[in-house]
């Protein structure tokens, strides 16, 4: 017996089209010099790795990387994908698995997560007039553009694995077929629970200097920059994003507790149900995307290392923010891993025959 391929291919499809499309709209930057999103075009990218690419070399470069990958992600989507084995199959995973990157890494940069930190303040402003910002410089195209590589770079990577697995004799869908060891729901709560405590601690490191500024503590930074930013209200959008960081992990740490797998007493409508694993994973899973983009942006930036050899303490915790990128990722999976139950495509951990999925 077979599964229903459609349930596991239909990722491949929406892939192909999302890089068809992009590719196109490259194809009109490359033409009319119109619309290109990075470089100089980019007011929010200057911790951007592509900061320096201009739009005549830039975007023909991402008109054709986006057509050959629609076609990729077309000979890897469908119930008679491509076959290969060998260094042809290796090629073909490190090509997909570097674009994939490239659009949930390197096209973000900073600015996705320092939106998503601020939105909650934006947000919860509004009814009292927002805050003295103008919301059209913040949501631009250059940033809506970032979301759709990231929305991109996510059906890219998990056409890739459904392929990977596919071409290792493995379930599609959930990966299964193979040794379980490092996998196995009781191995993974074990490396997960590490993974989680590291994930929650280091945000925390970065609340806590923030949220001494707003107590008049100058934390890493000199008591003259502590005075200016308390002259500028630096210090309260500090304190917000230092009390996201603490939601975040506080939120972090339900990965590992009961009431990330059943909803409090206290919540009504909720209480005692299950949490619905996708609404843990799914989120763990972007916010550690969105660090590892910002990482990227912040480390490769000469600034840094300025700042760093002048003393500056503030920057200090950022230097942590790849290892709580990592951390968190993994966090998520082993919590995918201890929820996932039984697959209802090869039917992998229930009883009676398993079924095979087709290739």
């Amino acid at each position: 017996m077979t599964t229903h391929p459609n349930s596991t291919t239909r990722p491949g499809y929406a892939a192909a089209v999302w890089a068809g499309l992009y590719g196109i709209l490259a194809l009109l930057w490359t033409l009319t010099g119109d619309g290109y999103p990075f470089g100089p075009n980019d007011p929010g990218g200057q911790l951007s790795l592509l900061r320096l690419v201009p739009a005549d070399v830039g975007a023909p470069i991402v008109a054709g990387l986006a057509l050959v990958t629609a076609v990729v992600m077309l000979a890897m989507a469908g119930p008679h994908a491509v076959r290969l084995s060998g260094v042809p199959r290796l090629v073909l995973l490190g090509y997909g698995w570097l674009v994939a990157a490239a659009l949930l890494i390197v096209v973000p940069d900073g600015q996705v997560l320092a939106v998503a930190g601020y939105a909650p303040m934006l947000i919860l402003s509004l009814p009292f007039g927002g805050l003295p910002v103008d919301y059209a410089d913040v949501f631009t195209w250059p940033l809506l553009n970032k979301m759709l590589a990231v929305a991109g770079g996510l059906l890219i990577a998990r056409t890739v694995l459904g392929w990977q697995r596919r071409t290792a004799d493995r379930c599609p869908a959930c990966g299964r077929g193979g040794p379980t060891t490092w996998t196995a729901p009781d191995v993974a709560a074990r490396w997960g629970r590490w993974a989680t405590w590291l994930a929650a601690a280091v945000p925390l490191v970065y609340a806590l200097s923030r949220l001494a500024w707003l107590a008049g503590i100058p934390l890493g930074i000199s008591a003259d920059l502590l005075r200016d930013l308390r002259d500028n209200g630096g210090v309260w959008a500090g304190a917000g994003l230092g009390a996201f960081a603490v939601a975040g992990a506080v939120l972090t740490l339900g990965l590992i507790r009961p009431w990330g797998e059943r909803f409090p007493r206290w919540l009504p409508g909720l209480a005692g149900r299950p949490v619905p694993p996708n609404l843990a994973v799914v989120p763990a899973t972007l916010v550690a995307v969105a660090v590892a983009a910002a990482s990227l942006g912040f480390l490769a930036n000469p600034e840094l290392a300025r700042l760093i050899g002048a003393g500056d303490g503030a920057v200090a915790p950022i230097l942590l923010w790849p290892l709580w990128a990592v951390a968190l990722a993994a966090a998520a999976y082993a919590y995918h891993l201890r929820r996932r139950g039984a697959c209802r495509h090869c039917r992998y951990g229930r009883k009676g025959p398993r079924l095979t999925h087709s290739v």
